[in-house]
């Protein structure tokens, strides 16, 4: 019996099979309201950071800790909003576009860290990671592909091609 080479590995892989991916436009405006928000989580951590935190130490340090505390919310907020909003943080939920696991039904809280990580990733790589969105053939940014995920279009109800086994 002659055995074919399978691009999917997985029955996940199966299942998402023929959505429609999420425009670039799509995810940046999405991103551009998730970062809105974030920023104004941002300066409200800072406020209370400023009021009630005693601040005698800080000359002794080299290490900037309102930095530190906006990376924490910039991680936070990415991670917890995607896990609890079942793939949609508010930003995605306002344009219609999800992130799917390729391999869980469900998003996980881990891999809503690793996507939340990764766009550290993808900033640092001098905004490649993001580019890349426009050479992967599942239009997937290196944050998707670190956590195993795509982003679809939520929004469009279109039939599903479906392939039969091939043997």
């Amino acid at each position: 019996m002659i055995t074919y080479y399978r691009a999917r590995e997985t029955a996940r892989e199966d299942e998402i099979d023929g959505l429609p991916l999420a425009t670039f436009s799509r995810r940046a405006a999405g991103f551009g309201i998730d970062f809105v928000l974030v920023a104004l989580l941002r300066k409200l951590a800072e406020l209370l950071w400023d009021t009630y935190v005693s601040h005698h130490w800080e000359r002794h340090t080299l290490l900037n800790l309102p930095h530190v505390i906006d990376v924490i919310v910039l991680v936070i907020y990415f991670s917890l909003a995607l896990y609890f909003g079942k793939g949609q943080t508010i930003g995605k939920r306002l344009v219609r576009i999800k992130v799917v696991s390729l391999t869980h039904q469900r998003i996980s809280l881990w891999q809503a860290l690793e996507r939340s990580l990764g766009y550290g990733a993808s900033f640092l790589e001098g905004g490649f990671g993001f580019a890349q969105f426009f050479t992967h053939r599942n239009r997937q940014c290196a944050h998707d592909r670190l956590a195993e995920t795509v982003v679809i279009d939520a929004g469009k109800f279109v039939p599903r091609r479906v392939r039969s086994p091939e043997l």
